[in-house]
């Protein structure tokens, strides 16, 4: 792709502020966020949700759990390997990690309602049943943090697009956890 990556000595004067937040948060700058600085708006817009989202009800490993079910769903091959080691960062059990990369039931039942009730919302655009919610509540969710949910999407939905238009590069520092979205292979015939 032709894509730049951008940094603070040669992006626009209006993505400088949130690059270096971005710095700051992460001691460098990825790669994704190299890219967005070609539209400073978007940049700034990222960086911020990021941040609000940061304050949700949520807690650090329940919000992992959002992203990651969104990057895997959206099939990013960036993002995957980036919230892999937030996720690990946040205390997530490595066994719960592996299953967010491959799309396998968590086995945290909370957990488990949370990456569901994201995958539905994603799959349905937006639009959940009276059931879903239901299922949703009764795990000990509240109606705010449908709404949070919906913040994390949108994060997500920035990144995920931005990298699959831009062909992000993976940075170095995720090397390790490349990822690409396993087949899955439905099964055809009756147990």
């Amino acid at each position: 792709m032709n894509f730049p990556l951008l940094n603070e000595t040669n992006a626009p004067e209006g993505a400088l502020e949130a690059l270096a937040t971005t710095k700051e948060n992460f001691g460098m700058i990825p790669n994704v966020e190299k890219v967005m600085a070609l539209a400073p708006q978007l940049l700034s817009g990222y960086v911020h949700m990021w941040d609000l989202f940061e304050t949700t009800t949520f807690t650090p490993v329940e919000r992992q759990v959002i992203y990651m079910t969104a990057n895997f769903e959206n099939e990013c091959s960036y993002c995957v390997p980036w919230h892999s080691l937030l996720a690990k960062n946040a205390g997530i059990d490595p066994c719960e990690v592996e299953a967010l990369r491959s799309g396998a039931p968590l086995a945290n039942p909370k957990l488990e309602v949370l990456r569901g009730f994201t995958r539905t919302l994603i799959a349905n655009r937006g639009k959940a049943s009276e059931a879903d919610l239901q299922v949703f509540f009764t795990a000990g969710y509240s109606d705010v943090q449908v709404l949070e949910v919906i913040l994390g999407l949108s994060i997500k939905l920035i990144s995920n697009y931005t990298n699959s238009v831009a062909g992000t590069p993976l940075d170095q520092e995720v090397e390790a956890l490349r990822w690409k979205k396993p087949v899955i292979l439905e099964r055809t015939e009756p147990l």
